[in-house]
């Protein structure tokens, strides 16, 4: 007994140490918060067929399949009819692909192959050869190969079935091939833009501040809230490579503005760290409605000449739960006000309607924003 008394103590002390301990806010890494200006994907599409389904390809009458199949056909030296073609197996799809920063001739990229017709799946059909384009009209890569849905879809001749996933959307993985490569002269550039996914002239600041100190000179100049100039020294000239990679692993503390994001759908509440409230008085209380319907069956008297009927009844009950006031002080930090809102009984959902209340009352020093 004594033991186990022993270890329940270090278990508690650990416990309210581990509790105890002050917040920390952990630095990110300049690569995982910024991105360089220039260097970003581009985006390709194409229309292609997709060939030997088992039947479950598009209709007879989606004209624009059978006229992509007649047409391929025709280039292929194969002349046939308009109206003899069956499409059945056949489904139209339109191609996308993502293509990235530096990619060059003879690299592979993922393509996604998404049902354009009315086909029902895409389970063991093959793409056939499929320019990708970008958005001045250019091929930058072609695609082809069996296309890999990871699901099913299986439906009896008198209905129903069953479905697993998305069978009319699919991928192939390393399916496109890269064709012609993107311009670029990032390796002589004099100048760097580094620009911050979440503009914030705090941050902005601390990473002029962080990349001065770790190149030891005043080589950067930033230009707004999310933009950072980087001149690059002479030491690294013809070596950006070496110079990206050196300073996109320095870590900062990012500052972000106080924020709550509100999900009426779902009844989410997202909090940032800084959100401050004025003292201010909290009453909740909850109207509790149940309605419940019933049949009463009326049966006419024997011998009689009367019908049976059914008669709707409703009960209606009321039930409201006593409002307590709760007191939310002045400077409150977010875990203090969850803490005492909870001690209410608040529910995510009416947490929504008692922030606005309490951001119209002029008490709450965040942002609201609902989604």
């Amino acid at each position: 007994m004594g033991k186990w008394y022993f270890k329940f103590g270090i278990l508690l002390v650990t416990f309210m140490g581990m509790v105890c301990q002050p917040n920390t806010i952990q630095a990110i890494r300049i690569k995982d918060i910024a991105d360089l200006g220039g260097v970003r994907p581009n985006y390709l599409i194409g229309y292609g067929l997709v060939v030997g389904l088992d039947g479950t390809g598009d209709k007879t009458n989606t004209r624009f399949t059978v006229q992509s199949l007649v047409n391929m056909l025709e280039r292929l030296g194969i002349a046939v009819n308009f109206n003899d073609v069956k499409v059945k197996n056949v489904a139209a799809v339109v191609v996308t692909a993502n293509f990235p920063s530096f990619a060059k001739a003879g690299s592979r990229i993922d393509v996604l192959i998404s049902s354009l017709g009315d086909a029902s799946s895409l389970q063991g059909g093959t793409l056939l050869l499929t320019p990708l384009r970008a958005s001045d009209g250019k091929v930058y890569a072609v695609a082809q190969g069996p296309v890999s849905v990871g699901g099913f879809s299986m439906s009896g001749a008198a209905g129903g079935g069953i479905q697993k996933n998305h069978p009319t959307v699919g991928k192939i993985t390393d399916g496109a091939l890269v064709e012609r490569e993107i311009p670029s002269n990032f390796s002589q550039k004099d100048n760097i833009l580094i620009t911050l996914r979440n503009p914030d002239f705090t941050t902005v600041s601390r990473l002029t501040s962080a990349i001065n100190n770790r190149l030891g000179e005043n080589v950067t100049e930033p230009l707004d809230a999310g933009t950072v100039r980087l001149m690059v020294p002479h030491r690294f000239r013809g070596r950006i490579v070496e110079l990206v990679a050196s300073i996109e692993t320095l870590e900062i503390v990012p500052d972000t503005a106080a924020k709550v994001v509100l999900d009426e759908r779902t009844g989410t509440v997202v909090m940032g760290e800084n959100v401050r409230i004025s003292t201010v008085a909290v009453s909740h209380g909850n109207l509790n409605i149940v309605i419940k319907e019933k049949d009463n069956v009326s049966q006419p008297l024997p011998f009689s000449r009367g019908e049976t009927t059914v008669t709707p009844e409703s009960d209606v009950s009321v039930r409201e739960e006593r409002a307590r006031l709760m007191v939310l002080p002045s400077g409150v930090s977010i875990e203090e006000v969850v803490k005492a809102l909870n001690a209410i009984g608040v529910s995510p959902r009416d947490l929504i309607t008692i922030f606005q209340a309490m951001k119209a009352a002029g008490a709450f020093h965040a942002a609201l924003e609902i989604i």
